[in-house]
């Protein structure tokens, strides 16, 4: 039986057992493909890895047949030229979009751009440049960025403005070519220099540039402030990329405390046509639990 005539069979069920024997589950099952969900969720490799067990094209079309219409690899980077070709020949065939890949110069996770020391600057600018030719190659438009830790030697300010330099020379590299970073608040521990919507806000603000806005990642920010739709419309106007995850746990929505359904409604009413990432775990092993994941989108997508 062929991985996609598998999956599809679930929910049929005992209505296609009980046609008559002419008419097989995967016959019947290759020509019915899932509806497109409204919200432009986007999962990533690994998420189907039971259901789509065949490498990343296979994961590709598993994620097209059920409806969604793009995907974020924050490893793109990383990738091989080959492996990068590959994977946008087949979203292209696909109908599907590129979400966001990391801009990873190896410092993201200890003090790096805060600190204004030149040699993390031109690691930053120098991977930012290979990842225009990433982005090209790929059909990408945002990358996450990063600034890495709190440099507890310098005024609060002084870091501040060490990171809108920054981001302001990297603007400079993206905004010729339709670029967009979106720096991303997180909350994986205090050391962070970025936490906050607002102090994201003021930096985009201070970079002035269409190419640095924010990445809102919903679980981030959960757990950080809380109070998702409030602060959302207050930094609204530089939000160009949303990440989802329930909390706690960071697994699908209708796993944790957020009302997603209330959330992407908003969202949908500002009239967001960008791309929701589905930057989480699963919450139950094996195909069960992806199918489970894939209906737990269908009952928080807009009407």
């Amino acid at each position: 039986m062929e991985r996609r005539g598998f999956i599809k069979k679930v929910g049929l069920g005992s209505t296609i057992m009980g046609v008559t024997g002419a008419m097989s589950i995967p016959a019947f099952a290759e020509e019915k493909k899932a509806a497109p969900f409204k919200m432009d969720f986007a999962p990533h490799f690994g998420m189907f890895r039971n259901s789509a067990p065949g490498g990343v094209v296979d994961q590709l079309k598993f994620m097209a047949d059920q409806g969604f219409r793009s995907l974020e690899d924050n490893g793109m980077l990383g990738r091989s030229v080959e492996e990068q070709t590959l994977i946008a020949k087949t979203m292209e065939e696909l109908g599907m979009r590129m979400g966001v890949f990391v801009i990873d110069g190896g410092d993201n996770w200890k003090v790096s751009l805060t600190s204004g020391k030149k040699e993390f600057m031109d690691t930053f600018l120098d991977t930012c440049r290979k990842s225009v030719e990433v982005a090209k190659r790929v059909n990408a438009k945002w990358m996450t960025v990063v600034p890495g830790y709190f440099e507890r030697n310098l005024p609060m300010g002084v870091q501040t403005a060490n990171i809108i330099e920054a981001y302001k020379r990297a603007s400079e590299i993206f905004e010729p070519h339709g670029l967009v970073m979106v720096m991303e608040p997180l909350s994986d521990n205090p050391d962070l220099f970025l936490r906050h919507a607002d102090q994201s806000f003021m930096i985009c603000k201070a970079v002035d540039s269409p190419a640095c806005k924010i990445l809102y990642d919903i679980y981030h920010m959960q757990r950080n402030e809380g109070n998702l739709i409030a602060t959302m419309e207050k930094t609204w106007d530089e939000i160009a990329y949303i990440q989802i995850g329930d909390n706690p746990g960071r697994k699908e929505p209708g796993t944790g405390e957020i009302n997603y359904a209330n959330v992407f409604k908003y969202i949908h009413d500002k009239g967001f046509d960008g791309i929701c990432g589905m930057e989480h775990g699963n919450a139950h092993p094996g195909t069960e639990g992806e199918l489970a994941l894939i209906q737990a989108y269908r009952d928080v997508d807009v009407p």
